[in-house]
């Protein structure tokens, strides 16, 4: 159990140790078991040095091709990455289909994206993937990849003519990705002029994100315990304790040796994380190599320009969220949370039970850079909406109604909520602008 280590050993796996062999082959049946792929044998190899031709040793290879005929494979999912010359021999040593890590996550990514813009970067990542194994996949031209797909049939007889296709293809989806960004970015403005602070999730692929965001909003978002079991970015609002509202965004989660060039097409989705002044990375405080997943994520967000250092200087906040906690027994469960409970930044929680959700929003609470600030606010009795309003957002001190219809509140307000009002209520924007100012003063 990972909470059995000290803290200099968990500092030492941090800093530089890599995933066991078990651990990766693991991880690697899970991806393939998360497109549905029935999995009849998997084993590590070891791999001395790397042959230009095959990545294996010919003896393995042979030993290997006995195996797959034995046991009827149709498909073998290789955890690493394949040149394109490697990826052909391969295929034709074991006259099966032949797919590197980044191929069946792609096939994972193609499966899961449901949005219109989920959609369109799985297709250009899948495309950009697809132009590299163009180049020199195939001798014969009967046998040439082609088409949008890497399980189907032969292509195109000519291979310039699927390069030109493929090009084509990729920037008509990059100017309507262009477009998608546009009217994200109006959404994120929309939103700022709310304005309503966005607390984003991010995490390794089934740490729980999605649960958790199903525990804290109530929003029915599939989850399941699944390797990439929601892929399409969600939002929704989210009331903290003091009733401010915040918006939640549930991101897609994060794997080791993830794909640049799937970086670079998810960008704009997790361009959320950028404007996010709370930041909680959920981490499955079950595993093994907790420690190393966490690593994992911390490059993707650096390579997003996200660091401890860029988030402290942006007034971002990043909460360590040790999930799954229901998972550890006895004492395991007991040194998690007091773990937690020394260190400010760190919550452990149950999505799946709830435990440790209401310290979560709590600390989230505390973080908002919000602060209240007294304001005497007279508004026409008339105005009974904006007045209903600011009972159920604003804190409302005291009120007072005069003869002449005008109530008179005494209220606590934030920045966030004056901005809300004014945005709902133009016409009394300049009144509330002017009690603000006054009670600066």
């Amino acid at each position: 159990m990972p909470w059995l280590k000290s803290a200099e050993q968990q500092a030492k796996r941090e800093g530089g140790a890599s995933r066991s062999p078990e651990s990766r082959l693991e991880e690697a049946v899970g991806l393939a078991a998360a497109i549905s792929l029935n999995v009849v044998g998997s084993s590590v190899v070891s791999l001395a040095k790397p042959r230009p031709a095959t990545l294996l040793g010919e003896g393995k290879v042979d030993e290997l091709k006995g195996q797959i005929a034995e046991l009827r494979v149709e498909l073998v999912v290789v955890d690493g990455p394949l040149g394109p010359g490697q990826q052909r021999n391969l295929e034709r040593a074991w006259n099966v289909k032949v797919l590197d890590r980044t191929g069946l996550i792609l096939e994972i990514f193609g499966e899961r994206a449901r949005t219109r813009e989920g959609t369109l970067q799985v297709e250009l990542a899948h495309l950009n993937y697809q132009k590299s194994r163009l180049v020199r996949s195939w001798t014969h031209l009967e046998r040439q990849r082609g088409g949008f797909g890497f399980l189907g049939g032969p292509g195109e007889t000519q291979i310039e003519a699927d390069r030109r296709l493929i090009q084509e293809r990729i920037t008509k989806i990059e100017r309507q990705l262009e477009t998608v960004k546009r009217t994200r970015q109006l959404h994120r403005k929309t939103r700022r002029d709310a304005p309503y602070p966005i607390v984003a999730l991010v995490g390794y692929t089934n740490a729980g994100k999605s649960t958790l965001f199903n525990r804290l909003t109530e929003a029915g978002v599939f989850a399941e315990n699944l390797l990439f079991a929601t892929l399409d970015p969600t939002m929704r609002g989210l009331l903290l304790p003091s009733g401010r509202k915040v918006i939640l965004s549930d991101t897609v989660g994060f794997i080791s040796d993830l794909p640049t060039h799937l970086v670079a097409a998810f960008r704009a989705t997790l361009e959320e994380v950028l404007e996010a002044e709370v930041i909680l990375h959920v981490r499955d405080a079950a595993h093994e190599e907790t420690a190393i997943q966490k690593k994992d994520v911390e490059e993707v967000l650096a390579s997003l320009g996200v660091t401890k250092e860029s988030a402290a200087a942006n007034g971002q906040h990043v909460v360590d969220v040790l999930n799954k906690i229901d998972l550890l027994e006895g004492e395991f469960h007991d040194t998690a949370v007091n773990m937690a409970a020394r260190d400010p930044m760190t919550v452990a929680v149950s999505a799946l039970t709830g435990e440790g959700a209401s310290g979560l929003l709590d600390l989230i609470d505390s973080l908002i850079v919000d602060e209240e600030r007294p304001v005497h606010f007279d508004v026409p009795a008339d105005e009974g909406e904006a007045i209903a309003w600011l009972h159920a957002n604003a804190h409302v001190r005291s009120r007072s109604d005069d003869e002449e219809g005008t109530v008179h509140l005494d209220l606590g307000l934030t920045p966030i909520v004056a901005g809300r009002f004014e945005k709902r209520f133009p016409a009394l924007a300049r009144r509330l602008g002017e009690a603000a100012a006054e009670a600066a003063e």
